[in-house]
């Protein structure tokens, strides 16, 4: 009798799990930014803090740029508050982790959207186009653009294809170099360790606008990149939200205002917005 009874009960126990997972929505159902937005009036946002013009935590420990501008613009159509933001640091290397893990409810940090991101994130955007650049030193004047790179050391970020790309497709003998962060690249390259950066132009136009005397912006831009709103893999609710957003920020002449107000100072040419699309 005992051992009947004892099977009754882990019977009815399996029922009861199953019907609770059964009852338990999907992840995309119960974690939507849009619905973690309404509930909390928070929201944590992935950016850059060293990138000028682009997202940069000044020395009284404000962030701003282009890309903190559209974040909060983001976050109030979503009905967060400028001071309900809460901003965290996310590198290259971590962007994927960090929205996979829950540190952060979206990613607005010159995330170009590639196929292989795909496979990972959901994208929103895009909301701004560039083009892959190099920095060199003010007198290198034999950095012309990528084709005149062989036997020279160029610098890029971990975890980046940038400077692969530049060896693979124009120069062969290029020597990268590595670094953890795009001012450690910089720094590298006015101590003459290495010969060039390459990243997006539009970020490489700040940093040579912070020492114009040193450094430039050279060649012509190659390998578009398309800078989209990184979130959580399978979130179309956030996705239609977002890019409506982007759309009213676009549209209303606040994109326009926010480039200006940022990145203009650098010379960096006004784009024409990008079409904001379901990716």
């Amino acid at each position: 009798m005992r051992g009947r009874r004892v099977l009754a009960t882990l019977a009815a126990l399996g029922l009861t799990m199953i019907n609770t997972a059964a009852c338990t929505p999907t992840a995309t159902d119960a974690d939507s930014l849009v619905k973690r937005a309404d509930a909390r009036g928070h929201l944590t946002i992935g950016t850059r803090f060293d990138q000028p013009g682009i997202s940069q935590r000044t020395l009284d420990g404000r962030l701003v740029g282009f890309d903190v501008d559209v974040a909060t613009y983001v976050a109030k159509e979503l009905g967060v508050a400028p001071g309900d933001i809460t901003w965290r640091e996310t590198a290259t290397s971590s962007r994927e982790a960090d929205l996979a893990s829950n540190s952060v409810d979206l990613v607005v940090a010159t995330y170009s959207i590639t196929e292989k991101r795909r496979q990972q994130v959901t994208f929103a955007g895009p909301y701004f186009e560039t083009g892959q650049d190099l920095l060199v030193r003010t007198q290198s004047t034999d950095i012309t653009g990528p084709e005149s790179l062989n036997g020279k050391r160029l610098c890029s970020t971990t975890n980046t294809t940038s400077a692969e790309q530049v060896r693979d497709r124009f120069a062969r003998q290029t020597e990268l170099v590595e670094y953890p962060r795009y001012p450690e690249c910089v720094s590298a390259l006015l101590a003459g360790q290495v010969d060039a950066v390459t990243t997006d132009g539009v970020i490489l136009a700040g940093y040579a606008a912070q020492q114009p005397e040193l450094l430039r912006v050279v060649g012509t831009q190659f390998a578009p990149e398309h800078y989209g709103i990184g979130l959580r893999k399978g979130d179309t609710e956030a996705q239609r939200a977002v890019n409506d957003a982007l759309r009213k920020m676009i549209s209303s002449g606040e994109w326009t205002r926010a480039f200006n107000a940022n990145i203009g100072p650098s010379g960096y040419p006004l784009p024409t917005p990008p079409q904001v699309t379901e990716q």
